[in-house]
Formats: C-alpha cells, structure tokens, sequence
C-alpha cells in the first residue's frame, strides 16, 4: 500500500493500517532519510474531512509505580462502556545501553486487544526526555484521523519536571500513590503544577487520608478558575472509574465553556509547528558540520571570534 491507501484503510478504523502508519512515522521520526515519507503522511492526514484535534486526548503522568498502566485500563473500560472509539500511546522507557524497549504497557492491558472499538500502541522512548516519544505528536494525529473518540497518552515514570504530556492533552491527570514523598516534596514537584486532575490510586494503602489531606492543602493555594479535583481510585479493582470520567467531564465543560479548549489546541498546533521547523534547521545544520565548523572552532580557541559571532556565521551558512 502506498501512503494515500494507508491513510484511507486507517480512516475506516482498520488497525492493521493504523499500525503500519504509526510504524511509518517512528521510523521517519528517527530517521532523517525517510523525512519525505513522514512529510507524505501529515499531507494526506490533513486532507480529511475531520478536523485535527477532534478526538479528547487525555494525558496520565506520575511517577513510577503509581499504577498510570492500571488506571488507563481502567479509562478504556469506563470509555468503552459509553460507546467511544479509544485509542490509547503508551510511552516506555528505553534502555541507555541496548535502546530495546519491554513495551510493558501491551503486556498489562492485553484484555482490551481483541476489542476492535480499543488501539493500543506501546511507543519505545528511544532517549527522548520529557515522559513520550519523539513520534508520539505524530501518532496522536495518526489516532485523530483513524476516529478516535478519546486518545489516552500515558507517559514513562517521570520525576519532577517532565512534563511534556500537558502541552499534547486537553486534559492531564497526575496519579500520585500513598507513601510516595510528603508535602514539601509534593509542593516543590513541577509535575504537579501541570494537573488538571489529581488521582490518588491505590486508595486501600496505609496513608491514603494524608496524602488527599496534603494536595488539598496546595490546590486551595491555587488561584485559577479551575481548581484540580482530587480522586481516589483502587484503579486495580476498577474502584473510582466513575468519580474520574465524571471529573474529566467537568473538565471538559470547563475547557470549552471559558475558551481554554481553543487556546490549548492552538498551543498545541504552534508547538508542533515549531518542532518541525526546528527539526529541519537541525538537519540543515548537520549538513554543515565539519570544516565549517571545525573552523569556527579554531578560530574561537585561537580567540579570533567570539562564540556569539561564530554562531552567527554558522546560520548565515544556511542561506
């Protein structure tokens, strides 16, 4: 098949088609060669008659162990049950030795793979900072295309500053557990300052009470139209599905009621431009390495320029 056929069998939901374009732009993502393959398939996906960023995109973020596989699980389930069309990124780590990835997330919610209303796709991080995947922004538009309803975007284990999931999401969820830091750490984290929905899962742990206790004493600092709500879930159990869809609703009235939905999305539409333009300045720049650039930098260890004025000459080279 070539791109238009692929794009066509993936806009009436074929998984096969779907897969295969995600396949397409993970390799063209990592590598450079294949730019016009990945230039081909954002072309035909924009032709649609479905608008980008149709599809809700939930991101789930949180640190490791808090249960992020399980309470996604427990998402299609309470989304499925509505009748939408789930897609569903899964971002693991990859190894800083091999680059192999276990793709565990496909392990843990192997009961939704014969469901033909769920997608699943384990994305391997391949060094990329920030929770996803260099190709996830890709994938997602690939998802949105294919007719998604909901898109769910769980992130690697991250510490306290990636946070890339909430420059993708409408909405982002950040799952916190019992006994995993106190108050200060919980104040001080910047992965907090991006939720717009706080989960305490594994809510049948010792510390459950303290830890709500804890973030409710720092949303009521907040001082924003929406303040997070905080929800408890046994995500193992399917205990809180409920109490979660309905916060994420609230969200959503939310989001399109004050305007937000548009400045998000429009956001999200800059940043992706951006990303590709730089991504092709970085190209063009590797294609200037070596002598110019080795010779800039004699001349700035021999003090016959200056950083700034080097780099100067270096872009003046793209033309």
């Amino acid at each position: 098949m070539d791109v238009r056929e692929l794009v066509d069998e993936a806009r009436r939901g074929r998984p096969r088609a779907v897969a295969r374009l995600i396949s397409l732009v993970e390799n063209a993502v990592s590598s450079p060669g294949s730019a016009k393959a990945l230039r081909e398939v954002m072309a035909e996906l924009a032709t649609g008659t479905r608008k980008p960023y149709t599809a809700k995109v939930i991101g789930l973020t949180g640190s490791p162990g808090v249960g992020k596989s399980t309470a996604t699980g427990m998402l299609v389930k309470a989304f499925r049950r509505r009748g939408s069309r789930v897609g569903v990124l899964a971002v693991d780590p990859s190894s800083p030795f091999t680059g192999g990835a276990l793709l565990g997330d496909r392990v843990r919610m192997q009961e939704h793979a014969t469901d033909p209303g769920v997608f699943i796709r384990s994305m391997a991080s391949r060094g990329h900072l920030g929770g996803l995947s260099w190709a996830t922004p890709q994938a997602l538009r690939v998802l949105d295309a294919a007719g998604c309803d909901v898109i769910l975007i769980e992130t690697v284990g991250v510490g306290q500053a990636e946070v890339d999931v909430a420059r993708l999401a409408d909405t982002t969820i950040v799952l916190l557990a019992p006994g995993m830091g106190d108050g200060i750490q919980a104040a001080k984290a910047g992965i907090l300052e991006v939720a717009d929905v706080f989960v305490v899962n594994k809510a049948d742990r010792d510390g459950v009470q303290a830890t709500v206790r804890e973030l409710r004493n720092m949303v009521s600092l907040i001082d924003a139209p929406w303040r997070p709500p905080i929800v408890t879930t046994i995500a193992s159990k399917g205990e809180g599905a409920d109490e979660l869809v309905a916060a994420l609703d609230k969200h959503v009235a939310y989001l399109e009621e004050s305007g937000e939905s548009r400045r998000r999305r429009l956001a999200r539409a800059r940043d992706e431009i951006e990303a590709v333009a730089l991504a092709q300045l970085r190209s063009r720049f590797a294609d200037l390495h070596g002598d110019r650039l080795d010779g800039l930098a004699e001349r700035l260890l021999a003090a016959d320029t200056d950083p700034y004025t080097a780099a100067d000459d270096l872009i003046a080279a793209l033309g």
